[in-house]
């Protein structure tokens, strides 16, 4: 099924009709600070532990600032400690979700409802532009065709004034410097779908396909996490990188413009990475969302290289003040009140029919 995108304007401007409640247990109101919890979810005390993805670090880290300050008992940890090892820790037991950039594999879903006891879902709750972002000496605006970005991470475009990316961006004044590519060093959400929309675009100089462990097996350069990568680029003369769009942000970096399916070089930007969110369909069954993205979109204005931020969680928890507790936290994080605080962090607010659809699928943990 297809997302019929309301606006992304208008997702965000929704807000939420459900009551207040207060701090503390499940039945206690205004028990201890008086404040009230976010308004469009049940503030339920509680220990979370979470590991994973570290493009959706800034996003958690305001998420949980906003929610344990209305909810002195809620206590949520959260590990950006990437999200291959956040998929590890949930299989292992060691965390109660996961934040992970990539929907679980084949291989990894079976293990995970095991740990369960119940099946493991996929929830996207934050959309995660990726940017390709450079650093060049006097050099700004620049734009990549797929193929052109394949052959700079594949190795075979190795300088800056190669003629490749000459034909893509003529007025630019580019160095005759050698490319420092960056990847990831560590497995990555983030990586793996780079380098999916790599392989969905420009299977002719890509032949390395996707995963979240870097794949390429010709230079580069390693960088760990996402803060890593950022520093690595911002501090690294003639470097290129990708990056989730709120650490390019947040380092103030150069962004590139991206070709997408239908020719266009287009900007990053939330209203046009929502155009490209809007075409993703629904890959999981019942309340597990796993999405399907067209790398190829040929929506005009459309922003082809984003992900899904996904939280991995159990259906159903043995411990049931634990399940009450994760559906608390995820029920502010899933609502309007909660998406329209992404906007100023560089995510793109889930658009109103698919935050609906997360909201719902929450509402069934237990």
């Amino acid at each position: 099924m297809k997302f019929q995108r309301t606006g992304l304007v208008a997702g965000i401007a929704l807000t939420a009709t459900i009551a207040l409640t207060a701090c503390g247990s499940d039945n206690d109101t205004k028990a201890e600070t008086g404040a009230a919890a976010p308004s469009a979810g049940t503030c339920v005390g509680g220990t979370i532990s979470a590991q994973g993805s570290s493009a959706q670090k800034n996003a958690m880290d305001e998420w949980i600032k906003a929610y344990t300050a209305a909810c002195s008992s809620a206590k949520i940890d959260y590990n950006p400690n990437g999200s291959g090892a956040g998929v590890k820790a949930l299989i292992q037991g060691l965390a109660d979700f996961a934040g992970s950039d990539s929907a679980l594999k084949d291989d990894e879903q079976p293990q995970a409802d095991a740990k369960c006891g119940s099946p493991a879902i996929n929830l996207p709750m934050v959309t995660g532009p990726i940017a390709v972002v450079y650093n060049v000496a006097g050099v700004e605006g620049l734009q990549f065709s797929p193929a052109t970005l394949a052959k700079i991470f594949a190795g075979t475009v190795t300088k800056w004034n190669d003629p490749a990316i000459a034909a893509e961006n003529k007025d630019a004044k580019l160095p005759d410097a050698t490319i420092e590519a960056v990847h990831r060093a560590d497995e990555s959400g983030t990586t793996d779908n780079f380098t999916k929309y790599l392989s969905k675009t420009a299977e002719k100089d890509w032949t390395f396909g996707n995963a979240k462990a870097w794949p390429a097996t010709k230079g580069g350069t390693g960088a760990n996490k996402s803060d890593g990568v950022a520093s690595k680029v911002k501090g690294t003369p003639n470097t290129i990188s990708y990056v989730e769009l709120s650490f390019a942000e947040n380092s103030s970096l150069q962004t590139a413009k991206v070709q997408n399916g239908a020719g266009e070089f287009t900007e990053l930007t939330a209203e046009s990475a929502g155009k490209t969110i809007e075409g993703a369909e629904i890959k999981g069954t019942g309340n597990d969302l796993k999405l399907s993205i067209d790398y190829n979109t040929k929506t005009a204005g459309a922003y082809p290289i984003v992900l899904a931020t996904y939280e991995i969680v159990c259906s159903k928890y043995a411990d049931a003040a634990k399940g009450k507790a994760i559906q608390g936290f995820l029920k502010y994080t899933s609502s309007a009140e909660g998406q329209s605080k992404l906007k100023d962090l560089g995510y793109a607010p889930l658009p109103e029919s698919v935050r609906a659809k997360v909201a719902t699928s929450v509402a069934a943990i237990s």
